[in-house]
């Protein structure tokens, strides 16, 4: 396979809502940390923090570069790959600080060890369907209604609706990702763009609910 530079007739805003919302996500993850209560919910919002960044910092490296053939590869599979760790990061402190009992362990080993199949399914499959790689990430990120009058009990009304109303907009951008429209405008601001503002939005809500059981002034 050529290493030689390949121009990707890619829309002009490709990855630039996530190169700017990595910056703000990880100064919203530093506060979260410094905010936490105590050793347990830092380390719990640190990975969360980690995965969030992860996520948005990797796909703006892969989307804003012009890059050969090998190194987009790679990149790719990167990106591909911190999507499973951002869905495993979410669910870290709802399992390490919001539930308790047998429930939480449950709800951890699940996401954690789905999200070490997903990667691997990531980095040896990277030319999967589209719509399959969407499928792998929507069931993951449903998981956690397996516990949802747990989660009901321990989030309350308002954070539950927060975590299911990301999780929707999680899935529309699954759906748009997986039919590659709406593609409002291919040459500037394409599905892929659709896509990555609905990943924006719902990490927002997923924050918002997260600091409320974390720093419960919040």
């Amino acid at each position: 396979m050529s290493t030689a530079l390949v121009a990707l007739p890619k829309p002009r805003l490709r990855g630039v809502v996530h190169k700017w919302s990595f910056f703000a996500a990880l100064g919203a993850g530093v506060a979260l940390m410094l905010l936490a209560p105590h050793a347990l919910a830092r380390v719990a919002v640190g990975i969360y923090a980690f995965g969030l960044c992860a996520l948005l910092g990797a796909s703006a490296l892969y989307h804003r570069g012009d890059w050969s053939a090998r190194a987009g590869r790679w990149l790719r599979r990167l990106d591909h790959s911190m999507i499973f760790v951002l869905i495993a990061g979410t669910y870290t402190p709802i399992g390490l600080l919001a539930l308790d009992g047998p429930m939480a362990q449950i709800v951890l080993v699940v996401v954690w060890v789905g999200a070490a199949a997903g990667i691997a399914f990531s980095l040896f499959w990277i030319d999967a369907p589209t719509w399959l790689v969407a499928v792998v990430y929507v069931i993951l990120g449903w998981v956690l209604i397996a516990a949802f009058p747990a989660v009901l009990r321990a989030l309350g009304p308002v954070g539950f609706g927060l975590i299911a109303a990301g999780g929707l907009l999680y899935t529309l951008g699954a759906v748009i990702y997986a039919r590659q429209r709406p593609d409002p405008i291919p040459a500037v601001f394409g599905y892929h763009e659709v896509f990555h503002v609905l990943v924006v939005a719902a990490a927002a809500l997923h924050y918002a609910a997260i600091a409320g059981f974390v720093v419960p002034s919040a």
